[in-house]
């Protein structure tokens, strides 16, 4: 589902796409996002603060509608959007321990949406690891 400009917290949404996780007891997802617009990382995942914060941190490192951006065609959140996407990254590695991700306790995983009409973001999940017996 398309989401607005802002930092979105997805780790359940992604634990319900595999279930197949729970076959493993231990490995490594890597988890990519297939835009160049939009960006993943983990960071705090109970005060929803931290969100609101990293938006006006990017807003304000990368604001939109500077003269001496050319790539604008999209719109002037285009070029930024591109920007903070390389600042962020396209994907991040989880460890897998016992079916589950091994995160820290207040860790979550932000889909970072950079554009202010994005559509629909793909993202491919990619496991590495032990199965049970």
């Amino acid at each position: 589902m398309p989401r607005p400009k802002g930092f979105h917290l997805i780790t359940n949404e992604i634990l319900q796409e595999i279930p197949e996780l729970k076959k493993f007891s231990s490995g490594i997802a890597n988890i990519f996002i297939k835009h160049t617009s939009a960006s993943l990382t983990i960071n705090e995942n109970a005060d929803p603060d931290v969100r609101t914060d990293m938006k006006s941190y990017f807003e304000k490192l990368v604001p939109e509608n500077l003269s001496y951006f050319e790539h604008t065609s999209e719109g002037p959140d285009d070029m930024p959007a591109h920007i903070k996407s390389s600042i962020l990254d396209s994907n991040v590695n989880v460890p897998i321990t016992n079916g589950n991700f091994n995160l820290g306790i207040w860790q979550g995983i932000y889909l970072c949406e950079h554009r202010n009409n994005a559509g629909k973001r793909k993202i491919v999940v990619t496991i590495f690891g032990n199965k049970n017996q």
